[in-house]
């Protein structure tokens, strides 16, 4: 397969048509901005604006607070600019707001783009919209939340009775006084309790592995 980058016999007229048809291709499909060095955005696409619903008069001179939802911590772009101005790219879900207040997600990844000399001259962005996906999360997120509830109950409504039996059946088994029928029904009593006390152990354990990390993490912070 021909690789055009690295094909010598390529001319410039060659590079720059290919180059074009990369950025149409990118602007058809994905929100593209770029800023300088200190973060002042001078170039935005048609579906940065269109998503944002600032003019690209609006948005030149402008940094990219002005779509700041005031969701994420501060801290996460602290991250971000440590880690673009030491050279590497960064990536994130990002939530953004719209001028008209409009919350919408974005997949962010941010290059910094170097001159000759490695400088960094400029930081590239390319975003592309998530709220289909993220809404698929929460949906998830909330079904976990309400098999949650589910296990509570579970466990509050049947493993104390089991508990309850399993003692009840270790003083009579203790008595000695019981025939064998009987003794029969008790043990077969006890091992029925038991299995069931297992299972909702184990539909404990297995409900704690289907939440999401930063959820169990947060609760044990607490």
């Amino acid at each position: 397969m021909r690789n055009w980058f690295e094909d010598k016999s390529n001319t410039r007229k060659d590079m720059m048509q290919l180059l074009k048809a990369y950025k149409e291709i990118i602007d058809l499909n994905a929100i593209c901005s770029v800023t300088d060095p200190d973060g002042k955005i001078i170039y935005v696409n048609d579906k940065f604006c269109d998503i944002s619903k600032y003019s690209r008069e609006e948005l030149l001179g402008q940094d990219h607070r002005i779509v700041n939802s005031n969701y994420h911590p501060s801290s996460m772009f602290k991250e971000l600019w440590d880690t673009i101005k030491s050279g590497k790219v960064w990536r994130a879900d990002v939530m953004s707001r719209a001028k008209d207040g409009t919350l919408f997600w974005l997949d962010s990844t941010i290059v910094p783009i170097h001159d000759d000399d490695g400088v960094i001259t400029e930081y590239f962005s390319l975003r592309t919209p998530i709220d289909d996906r993220k809404k698929i999360e929460k949906e998830q997120e909330e079904y976990v939340k309400n098999l949650e509830k589910m296990l509570f109950m579970v466990s509050h409504e049947v493993r104390q009775p089991v508990s309850q039996i399993l003692g009840i059946v270790q003083i009579l088994q203790e008595h000695g006084n019981l025939d064998t029928e009987i003794s029969e029904w008790i043990s077969n009593l006890k091992i029925s309790a038991a299995d069931l006390d297992i299972f909702t152990k184990k539909l404990t354990t297995y409900m704690h592995e289907l939440r999401p990390e930063s959820e169990i993490s947060s609760d044990e912070s607490k």
